[in-house]
């Protein structure tokens, strides 16, 4: 077998896709081959990789031809489309979109946690969602000591969860509010919003994914959904309310947990101390604690405001942040492909 490999990222030109190029080339991804793909008003256009320039193609049903593994970040409803036409030309597909995740064929990892659940893959291996996998990079640690029963969760998310489009809806209100000199108090622009349903820009939005009859969002169950199954948990339970807010590139999770065994600040510490990819940051007396600003393009998330929990037995409340666009999307992708 070639110790090198062909590799494809689908697509290549969102936020995720140009993410999931600099983490093979900055993690030295044996890479022999690269094919990049995109949709048809992308094709012919250059991206560079290693430091030279590479041409997007389109991508059709017949694009996977000799690729090893093929890296998707194009939406759910490509993946189902095409990770199929991968499949059968030989490749191995790690899908970022929820096309694959409850799939009780298809391996739903984070490496740091359930790694050996690569080896039973059928040609596709799923990446949680963004929350979830920075959410269990500090909640698994202490599900291994403590056994986690429940969480009760509120998301900070940037808008970098919804794509590129998104980032610069952002980037355009406050150059807008900027340009017309307004007032603090009067921050609220007159344009109407393009991607969000309401202005993000110097606000907060109580509503990521779509509404299910429940009143929860499709967002918000996948905390318990998708960490039942990369856990091994069936048991875990958790309420969570997802929140956009206008940040560009880090999502921040407050999280209430209650486990079987008790437990304290300090033993926390300790094994979250040791946990791989995550930080701990807890010094409140020195103002130290995880912020989005400072999280963003690192690839370990980072926990702080660790505290016993007053509302609940064998609680603790703490706080972690992790880059959306890194271990939410294409370094976890990346380090999917690592383990294969």
């Amino acid at each position: 077998m070639s110790t090198t490999k062909h590799v494809a990222v689908v697509g290549a030109t969102g936020a995720v896709g140009v993410e999931m190029l600099r983490c093979l080339e900055q993690r030295g991804f044996p890479v022999g081959e690269i094919t990049l793909l995109a949709s048809a008003r992308s094709a012919g256009k250059k991206m560079k990789f290693r430091g030279s320039d590479v041409t997007i193609k389109e991508l059709k049903a017949d694009s996977f031809k000799g690729v090893d593994i093929a890296l998707f970040s194009a939406g759910g409803g490509i993946s189902r489309d095409f990770a199929k036409h991968a499949v059968d030309a030989g490749a191995v597909v790690v899908d970022n979109s929820s096309a694959f995740r409850m799939d009780d064929k298809c391996p739903l990892v984070v490496p740091e946690i359930n790694a050996d659940d690569v080896k039973k893959h059928n040609g596709i291996i799923a990446n949680p969602n963004c929350t979830t996998a920075i959410s269990l990079m500090a909640l698994y640690p202490l599900h291994q000591a403590f056994g986690v029963k429940r969480i009760f969760a509120s998301s900070y998310q940037a808008v970098s969860g919804t794509g590129a489009q998104a980032i610069e809806e952002l980037a355009h209100q406050a150059r807008k509010w900027a340009d017309l000199k307004r007032e603090w108090d009067a921050a609220k622009l007159d344009h109407p919003p393009q991607v969000y349903p309401h202005q993000i820009a110097f606000n907060v939005i109580p509503h990521v994914d779509s509404f299910l009859d429940s009143g929860y969002t499709k967002e918000e169950m996948k905390m318990e959904n998708e960490g039942r199954k990369i856990m091994h948990h069936p048991g875990f339970r958790a309420s969570v309310t997802c929140v956009r807010v206008p940040v560009f590139r880090a999502h921040s999770v407050a999280i209430s947990a209650e486990f079987e065994k008790p437990v304290t600040v300090e033993a926390a510490r300790e094994v979250l101390g040791r946990a791989p990819g995550l930080d701990v940051i807890d010094e409140p007396e020195h103002k130290k604690y995880p912020v989005p600003l400072d999280i963003a393009g690192r690839d370990n998330c980072a926990v702080g405001r660790i505290r016993k929990d007053c509302a609940m037995d064998n609680g603790l409340a703490f706080w972690v942040v992790g880059d959306q666009l890194l271990k939410g999307a294409a370094l976890n992708a990346v380090q999917i492909a690592e383990c294969l």
